[in-house]
C-alpha cells in the first residue's frame, strides 16, 4: 500500500496487491453523505456527455468519451455508505475486447476515520493482467485522485469533455 499526503495536506492512499481489484481511497474533511452526493454528480467530475440518471437505485447511466462509452446500472445503495455501479454495456475502442468491462463493478465505500471521511472506490474486475489495466488505472487515478478530489475540496472537478462525433 501507497500512502501520500497531498498538496492539502490530507491522506492519499493506492492500493495495487497482486491480482487484487483496482482500489483507490483518500480522505477528506466532507462527510459520508456529501462524499456519496459528489461521486453522484459524474458530469462534474469525470465525463460532461452523461446520459440518465447517477442518483438512486435502479438508475441508469452513460458516459461517453469520444466513441468509447460505459452504460451503468445502480445495483446497490445504502445510504451515507455504499453506492455499486454495475457495467451493463461498454464500448472501449481502444482494446481487442471493446467489452471488457462488461459485468464489472465500480463500488463505491464511505466511512468515517478518525473524524474524517474516507473514500474508497473499488473497480471489481479490473485487475492486472487484462488489456487495459494500464490504461484505465491512470484514468482513474486522475479522475478521482485529481478531479474528483478537487471537486470534494475546491467545489470544482475536472471532467473529460470530450463528446461524441
Amino acid at each position: 500500500m501507497q500512502e501520500s499526503e497531498n498538496q492539502y495536506g490530507l491522506l492519499n492512499t493506492k492500493r495495487k496487491m497482486g491480482k487484487q481489484d483496482y482500489t483507490y481511497v483518500f480522505t477528506t474533511d466532507i462527510t459520508p453523505v456529501e462524499a456519496l452526493d459528489a461521486i453522484s454528480r459524474v458530469t462534474e467530475w469525470w465525463a460532461s456527455d452523461f446520459e440518465g440518471s447517477s442518483l438512486k437505485l435502479d438508475d441508469v447511466f452513460t458516459v461517453h468519451f469520444g466513441e468509447v462509452s460505459v452504460t451503468f446500472r445502480i445495483v446497490e445503495v445504502v445510504p451515507g455508505k455504499k453506492i455499486v455501479w454495475l457495467v451493463t454495456d461498454c464500448n472501449l475502442t481502444w482494446l481487442q475486447d471493446i467489452k471488457e468491462w462488461n459485468g464489472t463493478r465500480i463500488e463505491w465505500e464511505v466511512s468515517t476515520v478518525n473524524n474524517a471521511t474516507q473514500i474508497s472506490m473499488t473497480h471489481v474486475g479490473l485487475v492486472p493482467g487484462i488489456e487495459c489495466y494500464n490504461d484505465c488505472e491512470n484514468g482513474w487515478n486522475f479522475h478521482i485522485g485529481t478531479s474528483l478530489f478537487k471537486l470534494i475540496t475546491e467545489g470544482v472537478g475536472m471532467p473529460d469533455v470530450s463528446t461524441r462525433k
